[in-house]
This record gives structure tokens, sequence and C-alpha cells, in this order.
């Protein structure tokens, strides 16, 4: 400008308003959903005096579904106000899990009674789909009938779980019907060992013996690494070796247990906990301690409603006799129905209350895990042996393989067997002899025809190939792997064609959908099976792609039933 000032600001232009109308009203609430007075209230009732930190939002939301029966939306609203995070936090947290039902305002809540018959591989075999079809013709409007993953309990199938109390072995439409109306039924009760007979019998002796001197950490370490043990959970890293890593970093450190043993197929770490708590918790103290954390959470699935009142009741004796104070605290948290949490990073990410989206790797979680803080991630089942190595020496359990193989193993046995269940046996065993020397054999009327020798993930093998000793690394050439020894055993009465079917459908529901192979490969894969015939160059074009790209193990194992197929039945492909 010549005289130098700055220009002057120019005035918007006013809105015009014609003559005897009014100005637009402000409105008299903000925009969005309102707080429901009443739903704050009720939520803030419900929590109490409970800690609204935010890893503890699944933990709240558990509550709310418990006490009203679902997830209203109001409700949810109220407990977003109280921990004061975005109602989209909530949301996305509330409805990435299975066992949340959210309930908008307005509409119906869920019947009073929810029966989940499970729809995995080895009840399918025994018969699921008849009861799906079946049984809602048999019950009330007031109970609803949905199919849900598998449940953990394979060596009972079909099984179904009554509410969330508890499940009812061997189902059938008959018992369920009973169940429905509200009648006496025979769910399935464990009985543990208490803790005054663990103790009895030595029980705790070598958590007592690392606190007061006579063992040292490192004196442990060196036996894990002697007795070659390594992550039963299915990666299979030697435990000594992970643990002297975790050691090594700065402090805070965590324990992070991973409890949520949700591949098909797989039930040991539930038969540990049901059966022997306090052998399983000791072992996760010992490892604490171990490793001087800070804090150790344990991680356990849903589908497990008596292990987690087990468990509760173990910790709090535990801390009764004073032990845990010398160690650290012990949280026990509860998932909500998403296989991917049992995948390590995604299981850290839904402690922290976040949804279970699996992490970029590296870092690992021994150095960048728990809340951004070196942590030492097991399975039940790595730990439920440390106490043993330790009391018989690292000679003795090293010693009981087989096959040129080293270790014990539990195997969950499942499928066409006489006696199907939890089988302690060396590692390096066959399918084949753990079918005839610890499964009674095949079931009357049927012929071994093929095995699944890792669960859903591991791929499917021929009997012809019964003879492979089942332990980390001697499937790899055969395109399968053992990962967490769930042996699932198909006869000649079974369709190997349905049977993939089946484990695509699973890992389809399971993708957590954050990279596109998994969660749209797995749809397409799905679609693809579904046809009378298969087309195999578009299949190995589609598992490729699912393999390179997928970010964690479910997307990358996802297509090894299909390759399986292809590579080992086309005799099947024609039928």
């Amino acid at each position: 400008m010549a005289d130098g000032n700055p220009p002057s600001p120019q005035r918007p232009l006013e809105r015009q308003v014609s003559p005897g109308s009014g100005r637009r009203k402000a409105p008299t609430t903000p925009k969005g959903r309102q707080l429901d007075p009443e739903a704050v209230d009720a939520v803030r009732a419900l929590l109490g005096d409970r800690s609204r930190q935010r890893d503890l939002l699944i933990e709240h939301l558990h509550l709310l579904q418990d006490h009203f029966g679902c997830l209203h939306a109001r409700h949810l609203h109220a407990l977003g106000e109280e921990m004061r995070l975005p109602m989209a936090v909530v949301y996305e947290v509330a409805s990435f899990h299975a066992h949340f039902d959210i309930v908008e305002d307005g509409e119906a809540p869920p019947p009073e009674l929810t029966i989940r018959v499970c729809d995995g591989i080895a009840c399918e075999m025994a018969g699921a789909q008849e009861l799906l079809a079946k049984l809602p013709q048999s019950l009330s409007d007031k109970v609803r009938v949905v199919a849900a993953p598998c449940m953990g309990r394979c060596d009972t199938a079909p099984v179904a779980e009554i509410g969330h109390q508890g499940h009812l072995h061997h189902a059938t439409v008959a018992k369920l019907a009973i169940a429905g109306s509200g009648g006496p039924v025979d769910v399935h009760q464990p009985t543990p060992v208490d803790y005054d007979t663990y103790v009895a019998h030595g029980g705790y002796t070598v958590l007592r013996e690392l606190l007061d001197g006579t063992r040292t950490a490192d004196s442990i370490l060196g036996a894990l690494s002697d007795a070659n043990l390594r992550g039963l959970g299915g990666a299979g890293f030697p435990a000594g070796k992970k643990w002297g890593i975790v050691s090594q970093q700065p402090h805070p450190r965590y324990v992070a247990i991973n409890a949520d043993e949700g591949e098909p197929g797989t039930f040991k770490d539930r038969w540990c906990m049901e059966r022997d708590p306090h052998r399983f918790l000791e072992g996760a103290l010992i490892a604490s301690a171990s490793v001087s954390a800070d804090a150790c959470y344990i991680y356990l699935r849903d589908e497990y409603p008596q292990v987690n009142r087990l468990l509760r009741q173990a910790i709090d004796r535990v801390a009764q006799e004073g032990l845990i104070d010398q160690i650290c605290p012990v949280y026990l948290r509860r998932g909500a129905g998403a296989y991917i949490c049992g995948e390590e990073s995604a299981m850290l990410e839904s402690i922290e209350g976040k949804r279970g989206l699996p992490r970029h790797k590296p870092p690992f979680a021994a150095e960048v895990g728990l809340f951004g803080q070196p942590t030492l991630t097991n399975n039940v089942e790595t730990l439920y042996w440390v106490r043993d190595i330790i009391e018989h020496g690292p000679q003795w359990f090293a010693g009981k393989g087989r096959n040129g193989r080293k270790g014990l193993r539990l195997f969950s046995v499942s499928g066409r067997v006489n006696k199907p269940g939890v089988v302690h046996a060396p590692a390096g065993i066959t399918a084949r002899q753990l079918i005839d020397e610890y499964c009674g054999g095949m079931a009357e009327g049927h012929a071994f025809k093929a095995y699944l020798p890792g669960g859903a993930s591991g791929g499917i093998l021929p009997a012809r190939l019964g003879d492979i000793p089942l332990d980390f690394g001697t499937l790899d050439e055969y395109g399968c792997f053992i990962g967490s020894a769930a042996i699932v055993v198909l006869s000649d009465q079974d369709d190997i064609k349905a049977a993939a079917r089946n484990l695509l459908r699973f890992f389809k529901h399971e993708s957590c959908g954050q990279c596109t192979p998994c969660r749209n490969g797995t749809e397409k894969a799905v679609k693809l099976l579904e046809r009378d015939s298969w087309d195999q160059d578009l299949l190995a074009d589609l598992s490729q792609v699912m393999r390179d790209a997928s970010i964690c193990g479910l997307g990358q194992a996802a297509p090894n039933p299909i390759d399986c197929v292809f590579k080992y039945f086309p005799e099947d492909l024609a039928s």
C-alpha cells in the first residue's frame, strides 16, 4: 500500500434476513449423542472404586455385559465418559470381540439365555451342524442359539456353552432343550488339586528356594536351557534364552502369560489350569521372580469361565501365603472371544485395553512389549513344566524324547479315536503311536485316513505320513508344523474337502481385518472352496499372496489346509 499501512480486514457478508423472520435458533444441546444421567449413575455405581485406567477397558466392558446381559449404547457412552475415553475407542474395542453384544438405544436386547454350539472341526465331525439345525425348534423365543468357534473342549465333542456358566459335553438336542427350559443340566465342573494338597507334594518349594537364595535365577535359566524347553504355545523359541534376554532389559519389566489357546483342536492349557492350577501358577511366579518382573499378567480366554474362577481362587490363596508380595502383583485379565488375541502382540494390545491387532515386528516383545516395556511372554504349558525341570533336573526332561527329539509335551488329541484327551508323551512321538499307544486306537468302524498335526494352522497330512516324529521342525518339509500340538484325527468316513472348508471358515471369522491379504484372502478362499470344483491355480496364487503379505501368522498359515488337500489328497478333489 502506498501509505505503508496494512490492509483493513474485510467484513464478512452478513446473512440477509427477510422482514418478519427470526434468526436461526441456537441449539439447546451439543451435537452428537447425549449422556443419559441414569446410565452415568448406573455405570458409576457398578464400577465403584475400581480404577478407571485405560487398560481396564475390557474388564469394565465384561462388568457391564455380565450385569446387564448386553452392552447398551447409553452405558457405553457413560463408560467412555467415566474413563475419559472417546466413544470411538469404547465402541471399536467392544465391537471387535465376539462375546460382547452391543444394543443400540431403542433396539431389543438379546434373549435371556444364549446357547453357543461349537462348530469347530472336532465338533462338526461329531454332529454340531445337526444340533444347530434342530435345536432352535426345541426352544422358546427366550433362548438364542448361535454357532461359535472352537471352545477348547474338542475331546468331548460336540460341546455347547449354556449362558456363560458352564459347558455341556457330548451335547444332544434333548440335553440342550432341558438346559434351555431352565431344567437341571450336568455341565462340566473340574476338580482341581487344591493348595494344601499341592504343597503337601512339594509344591512351591522351588519358588521358596528361589526367594530365600537357595537357588539363583541364573541356575534356573541354565536348567531351562539344558532341558531344551521351548515355547509350547506354537512358536518354539527357547525358554531359557528368552528369560535371559528379558532379565537384561531395563525396568519396568513385565510378564504376560498367554492362556488364550484358541487354535481349533487345542485344549491342553485348559487341562493344566483345571487340574493343577498351582503348578502352572508356581511356574508363572518363578518366571516373574527370575526376570525381576514388576507385574505379571495372565490373559485368559473367555471360553474358560470355570478356569477363571479357579485361577482367581488360586491367586488369592497364594497371596494369603505372602508369596506374591515378595515378587510382583499378578493380574488376571479376561479375553472376549477373539482368536487373534492368542497371537503374542495382539494379546499385548488387548491387555492394554485396545483392539487385538497384531503389531509389526521388530521390535519384539522382549524389548518393547506390554506398555512399551520389556516383556516376557510364555504360554501356560511352558510354565507348567518349569517346576518339574528344576526339581528333577534338566537331564530328566531332555531324556524323555523319542526319535532323536528331547523333552515331554502335552498333546491335545481329538477326532476319530477311542480315547481323545490330553496325552503326556515324549516329544518326537508319531501320530500313529499316539493313536495306538495312548488313545486306544481308532474309533470303532473308522480307519485312519488323515490328521492335523498342529491344529487348524498346521495343515493336513495323510495317514501314510503318520510316522513322522512330531516336534518343532520335523514337519517343515511337508508344508506343515506342530504348533501347539493339537492332533485332530480324521478317518475314511470324513470328507477332507469339508474339513478344509471348516478350517477356512474359522480363519475368515477370526481375521482381525487389519491387513488386506488376510481379511480379503480368507473371505475369497471360503467362496472358492464352496464351489463344486476347486480352481487350483487361483487358490495357489491366493495362498502365495496371503503367505507373503499378511502381517501375522493367522493369514500366513491360513492357506495350509488348502495347499495340503491339493498336495496329499488329489483323489478327494475328484469326488
